[in-house]
């Protein structure tokens, strides 16, 4: 197969953006599809598959190439894809052939190389996971497939399965979640299904998070972390809209993208605010329910950015795993005793997900009900973890010895 040079360049492009520049890999890529509308449906794909597995894949093409040069990476990629190398491509590294001979031998390289991964991030897997770790960081470097939850506030899963399948857009149910739905390998959703309101783009994992709050209908619920509010629409459908879901987050736009979504989903239940340093004793004693999405690593989402891991750094981790306990601490004054408070990262760690439940917990104030550790490799989801625990609730003084 040939391939046209300013499509071999753009995606070559993109690389040099990300690890030089250090750009996040889907805003280069939009950026660069914005910037010329002429790409059809072929060209976009030739390029986001070879931005995404050169990232995915850096060290493992650099080996093959031998070098960690972008152009004899892409080239690597190429090879890989079933491409022949153009004369007119220019880059220092190894022939095709020779980077095709490799291949053999990078079964025998170490796993941090085979898997392109840092050596810091191998060690700290292996140190957290132990044997586990083996088949969690080969489960994220495989390609993630285009789950979608169903907006019931609009339609029935059968519905939306029919409505989709009228568009051309095949898509299968998800045994165990209720309104999941999983489109076939390497297939998209239209632009314009996903501005519908019917179906939401948010992976299977992300999708058991909500319910474990177990809100009803008619109480309110305070999503401390919702960033562009992925969860605060599901809690919106699960509770039928009856009652209020409070989507806080720093972030003003993503504030303003979480309005612009409930809009389309029709969640009028759901109400966006900034979150400061006076809202958690603003809202002391008022949620039913509280979710802490709480920032993380993001390691258990390599599938869909795979390109964190070479932006991901130890000191940020350790900064990251202060803000979790902080949160924890911060914002529990806004549950009522009683109510019943999710914990959740997309981590696989451990010290980011039950070390940080744990501290919690030694305050006294909280009592464990259940945990979940979503693995990659066991369920082929993105990486996720969610404890659910209730505040205890206050003794009167006239009850108390």
């Amino acid at each position: 197969m040939k391939m046209h040079r300013i499509l071999a360049e753009a995606a070559a492009g993109i690389v040099k953006s990300v690890f030089k520049e250090h750009k996040v890999l889907d805003h280069a890529l939009a950026a660069a599809f914005e910037e010329n509308p002429k790409w059809g449906k072929r060209d976009r794909s030739f390029i986001a598959e070879t931005v995404f597995e050169v990232v995915r894949w850096r060290r493992a093409l650099g080996f093959l190439a031998d070098s960690e040069e972008a152009n004899a990476m892409c080239a690597a990629q190429w090879v890989r894809m079933g491409f022949e190398i153009p004369a007119w491509w220019t880059y220092k590294g190894l022939q095709a052939g020779e980077m095709t001979a490799r291949e053999a031998d990078l079964t025998s390289q170490p796993r941090a190389l085979r898997e392109s991964i840092p050596d810091w991030l191998d060690a700290l897997g292996a140190a957290e996971l132990g044997d586990a770790w083996d088949a969690e960081i080969a489960a994220l470097n495989r390609r993630a497939p285009v789950f979608l939850r169903v907006n019931t506030l609009k339609a029935t899963r059968p519905e939306v399965i029919a409505w989709l399948a009228a568009a051309g857009v095949d898509a299968a149910e998800v045994p165990g979640l209720p309104d999941a739905l999983v489109l076939a390998p390497g297939k998209a959703l239209p632009k314009l299904l996903r501005t519908d309101g019917r179906v939401e783009i948010q992976d299977a994992g992300s999708q058991m998070i909500a319910p474990l709050l177990d809100a009803q209908a008619g109480q309110r619920v305070i999503d401390t972390c919702s960033g562009a509010g992925g969860k605060a629409l599901h809690l919106a459908a699960l509770m039928g809209n009856e009652g209020r879901v409070f989507g806080m987050d720093v972030d003003a736009k993503k504030l303003n993208e979480l309005e612009r979504r409930a809009k389309r989903a029709g969640a009028t239940c759901l109400k966006a605010k900034a979150i400061t340093a006076t809202t958690p004793a603003e809202f002391a004693d008022v949620a039913d329910r509280l979710l802490i999405d709480a920032p993380c690593s993001g390691l258990g989402t390599l599938k869909r950015q795979p390109d964190l891991k070479w932006r991901l750094k130890p000191a940020q981790l350790e900064r990251v795993r202060g803000i979790q306990k902080d949160l924890l601490q911060t914002y529990a004054v806004m549950l009522k005793p009683g109510g019943r408070l999710v914990y959740a990262t997309c981590s696989i760690l451990p010290s980011e997900n039950r070390a940080a439940v744990d501290a919690l917990m030694e305050t006294g104030g909280f009592t464990l009900l259940e945990e979940r550790s979503l693995s990659p490799a066991a369920t082929g989801f993105d990486g996720f973890y969610a404890a659910a625990l209730v505040k205890i609730q206050c003794i009167p003084w006239d009850a108390r010895a």
